[in-house]
């Protein structure tokens, strides 16, 4: 379920951006794909005692282990990338301005967590 949200330019790297997405966030694993391999994001994981589920980039000098099985289960975070994207306004990022925008994914967030809660 999404509990952060970030906006940024259309160019940014999202890796770039990871960091300071799971600033703050007592978790036990990060699941990522393998885009997601960057020394800083592992570092900043591994800095606030979680545990990193990310699988290495072949061209990595030393190939990291990482569970395989719970890595399957990364697809829960796409899953609600999927359910943020049925509204047609946030998958065509229809809103005009940033904030308007933002007030769009929260508004389906909150609406992604009442179902679970009910």
């Amino acid at each position: 379920m999404p509990v952060r949200v970030l906006v940024t330019a259309g160019t940014v790297n999202d890796c770039k951006e990871a960091c300071a997405l799971i600033e703050g966030f007592a978790a036990q694993w990060l699941l990522a794909d393998r885009a997601y391999d960057t020394n800083d994001i592992i570092e900043k994981a591994i800095s606030q005692n979680i545990n990193v589920v990310i699988p290495p980039k072949k061209n990595r000098k030393e190939q990291r282990v990482y569970d395989k099985q719970l890595y399957t289960m990364r697809h829960l975070v796409e899953n609600a990338f999927m359910h943020l994207k049925r509204w047609r306004g946030i998958a065509t990022r229809y809103a005009k301005n940033t904030s308007s925008f933002i007030a769009a994914v929260r508004i389906r967030c909150i609406a992604l967590w009442l179902k679970v809660l009910a």
